[in-house]
């Protein structure tokens, strides 16, 4: 089930018991609200994992083993839904060789032949599946490294003061998008940003699905009054789950439009600077996600100029303020 956290903090504003206390008092307001009544709504349902099968499911299932997996794609057949992979030794299980996997539709979509790649090696009995592919070549994984490091080093510089209110600009980032193309935050320079956060496996109507629904509503609506200069981002809570892959099945299973809709992921350093300084709660325990919702307006020099906690918010509300930037 989930758990309401208390607000308490000492004096000087540093957390006695979680992570609420380096927000400014009018923000912890705010969050608060919004974090119980997004549990009030959630109450048992914001699992992290799947519900656990019935014994009887279980007990006739094969066990599940995992093996870190790293290679290079030598052939993508996206009729049989495999990739060919010239992989290192697989320390305990295999030596180095050249094997056919069987992927998930958005590993496949994205999947060139060449490219480096690191991954999952999931055994069930005598069947194989590779999952939680990430990009695995030397400039976007030392790309995406050096902006995590300098992220967090910002974050540490600016202390209780990493939360970035409206009229500050946005901090620096490079991740992965559903595409498993690198995304800095200046290649959004000159254009107004609506950026939230969510994630792949939210099982609340009310929350992620609804805010994604929002955004969507959003980009038809902004298109519709003239606004040309939109990107929308969606940036994921669960960035051990929500691979690029997970990321490109989520918006082809809902029809979204990504030519200016880029859904991010990449190392949880990064992801959890990013969550302190834009003000967005979020916690991992036992097995549950608990976490707020913000929703931010940037405009076209990266300064935040309107945010909207919960996902409630109003889609004209947004638009009206993008036709008069």
């Amino acid at each position: 089930m989930c758990v309401i956290m208390k607000m308490r903090c000492l004096p000087d504003g540093r957390p006695r018991r979680n992570l609420w206390c380096g927000y400014p008092a009018n923000l912890r307001l705010r969050l608060g609200a919004a974090w119980i009544v997004a549990f009030l709504v959630a109450g048992a349902a914001c699992s992290r994992s799947d519900k656990p099968s019935s014994p009887d499911v279980a007990s006739t299932r094969p066990a599940e083993i995992r093996y870190p997996l790293r290679g290079e794609i030598v052939a993508v057949n996206r009729e049989r839904k495999t990739l060919t992979i010239s992989h290192e030794a697989i320390p305990g299980f295999m030596p180095a060789m050249t094997m056919e996997f069987g992927v998930d539709d958005g590993d496949l979509a994205i999947a060139k032949a060449d490219e480096r790649i690191r991954g999952e090696l999931v055994r069930y009995g005598d069947d194989f599946h590779l999952e939680k592919i990430w990009p695995d070549d030397r400039v976007s994984v030392a790309s995406v490294a050096a902006a995590a490091n300098a992220l967090r080093q910002d974050t540490a510089i600016r202390g209780g003061a990493a939360y970035r209110e409206v009229g500050e600009k946005i901090p620096d980032f490079a991740l992965y998008d559903q595409d498993g193309r690198v995304v800095s935050a200046g290649r959004f320079r000159g254009r107004q940003i609506m950026l939230n956060f969510i994630y792949s496996r939210c099982p609340v109507a009310t929350m992620c699905p609804a805010a994604t629904l929002r955004m969507m509503a959003v980009q038809q609506q902004a298109r519709a009054a003239g606004v040309r200069n939109l990107e929308l981002i969606s940036i994921t809570l669960d960035p051990s789950n929500d691979t690029p892959g997970v990321l490109r099945d989520y918006a082809a299973a809902r029809g979204i439009d990504t030519s200016n809709f880029s859904f991010l992921t990449g190392p949880e350093p990064a992801i959890r600077d990013l969550l302190a300084q834009f003000g967005v709660i979020a916690e991992f325990r036992d097995g549950l996600v608990k976490h707020t919702l913000a929703t931010l307006l940037i405009d076209e020099q990266g300064q935040i100029i309107h945010r909207a906690d919960g996902s409630e918010w109003l889609v004209d509300e947004f638009v009206e303020k993008m036709r008069k930037g």
